[in-house]
């Protein structure tokens, strides 16, 4: 163990906490050990504000006790699980008895018993995630290392610390987790655990679809997704758990007419939006925004490849996507809406555009505008730096233009000036759909620029058209 290791630890773990630790330890005659993520970030340089105990021994006994210890009332215990966690200052703190486990074929839940410091690390899931610091008196500070995870951190490298065939096959979530890992730290894959990977993609069937997706938005999370998209992709795992994702891959060449690899552009784009904006629902509609390519695909003779209607068709395959992903319908408007719009703001770059096509760019696309037009920049992925730079051009030109519209009509969160009971009270007419009609015709007037966004305009419009629209 370097130096420059040994000071990493001894800065780790000065806090009193550990102090206090070590002490119950003593008292309580177990042994303990911080495990897991939290030394592997403290010699990455990761913030983490989560620690792994491994006890030796009850962790949820020692939970109570060094709660006790550090005046701490609210301890929150799983059983079933033989896990205690708590928190103190910005920390969360987990104590877990060191156990074995065995699997059965049908299920990645094993049948857990109590075992020995050894026992526990051989049983995790990647040899950066065995290493531990021993917090007992003989030996207080130490790295242990027994599965060499300080030299696959330098090599940095994911490799499961025994054979990755039988721990895939135990728990196929954790190719989910190696990707994950991958895709996070920006590590490769280990040549043997990749193949493996590989071979026991399909016993990701027996997983929970929430742990697959949970896993999946943690890679879109990361700070390049594209690493451990490529990776779904590459060991065949993505035909599994996100089929229309996969289907993207492929260049079809007619005559002398290709298109681009738009799975491999899709990753460019999901890439290029997460230098810029963490928000993993806009990545989401990033990855999502040509889903409907392949379906949409047509050769058209003198013209080439087209794929007219992918932007609607795509918005449309997301409420079955969703409920088979299980992922929160709170998001699936905002995705949908993305996708619909994505090639909208470049219709709005001629200069003969009138200010009536930018209000309904800006009245259809909500609160969501700012983000559509991240993901408009982020989709010019061409390598001509020329198209890149005239295509941005056009992008502030529109940016601007609808700046001048926005604040000209006052069309942040439009509707009718006009409410619907006021409507009902001048046309004498009970709740029914010829309210939301002239509602909808006051909306189109303004639209169309034929009135002033204002009440005094939209109430002579409503005076206007009232006696037309109920007589249909």
């Amino acid at each position: 163990m370097t130096e420059q290791i040994k000071n990493k630890i001894r800065e780790s773990i000065s806090d009193s906490l550990f102090a206090a630790a070590s002490e119950t330890a003593s008292k309580e005659n177990v042994k303990l050990f911080i495990v897991g993520g939290f030394v592997r970030d403290i010699l990455l340089n990761r913030e983490r504000d989560e620690i792994d105990f491994l006890v030796v021994g009850s962790g949820i006994k020692f939970a109570n006790a060094l709660a006790a210890k550090l005046g701490i009332d609210k301890v929150v215990v799983y059983k079933n699980f033989g896990t205690a966690q708590f928190h103190y200052k910005e920390l969360i703190l987990e104590f877990v008895g060191a156990r074995k486990e065995s699997y059965r074929r049908d299920s990645r839940k094993p049948d857990v018993e109590a075992g020995t410091f050894e026992d526990d690390i051989a049983r995790r899931d990647f040899t950066v995630n065995t290493l531990s610091i021993s917090l007992n008196n003989e030996n207080f500070g130490e790295l242990i290392d027994p599965y060499n995870g300080i030299i696959d951190l330098e090599n940095k490298l994911i490799k499961t610390p025994l054979d990755p065939v039988v721990t895939f096959d135990d728990d196929p979530l954790r190719i989910m987790r190696a990707f994950r890992f991958a895709s996070q730290l920006q590590f490769e894959i280990e040549e043997n655990t990749f193949n493996a990977a590989v071979d026991k993609a399909e016993r990701l069937t027996i997983i929970s679809q929430e742990r697959i997706t949970d896993e999946f938005l943690k890679i879109l999370g990361s700070v390049k997704p594209s690493k451990g998209l490529q990776l779904l992709f590459d060991s065949g795992v993505m035909k599994i758990i996100f089929p229309e994702i996969a289907s993207l891959s492929g260049i079809d060449q007619r005559q002398d007419h290709h298109h681009k690899d738009v799975f491999l552009h899709t990753c460019m784009v999901v890439d290029n939006i997460s230098t810029i904006s963490d928000n993993v629902w806009l990545r989401f509609a990033a990855l999502v925004h040509d889903i409907a390519k392949p379906v949409t695909k047509r050769f058209v003779e003198g013209t080439g490849w087209t794929f007219h209607g992918h932007e609607e068709a795509g918005a449309k395959m997301m409420k079955l996507i969703f409920e088979r992903m299980k992922l929160p319908f709170a998001q699936i408007e905002y995705v949908e809406k993305l996708i619909r719009l994505h090639l909208r703001p470049v219709a709005l770059v001629d200069d003969g555009v009138t200010d009536s096509a930018v209000r309904r760019l800006i009245v259809n696309a909500g609160e969501a505008l700012d983000d559509l037009f991240i993901l408009c920049k982020a989709d010019i992925t061409s390598k001509n730096q020329n198209k890149v730079s005239r295509y941005l051009q056009n992008y502030d030109k529109v940016v601007e233009k609808i700046k001048e519209v926005r604040e000209k009509d006052q069309l942040r969160a439009f509707q009718s000036p006009v409410r619907g009971d006021e409507i009902m009270k001048i046309c004498n007419i009970t709740p029914s759909k010829k309210v939301g009609e002239l509602k909808t015709e006051i909306e189109e007037a303004i639209l169309d620029g034929r009135i002033g966004n204002n009440y005094e305009e939209a109430l002579a419009y409503l005076i206007q058209i009232k006696d037309k629209i109920l007589a249909k």
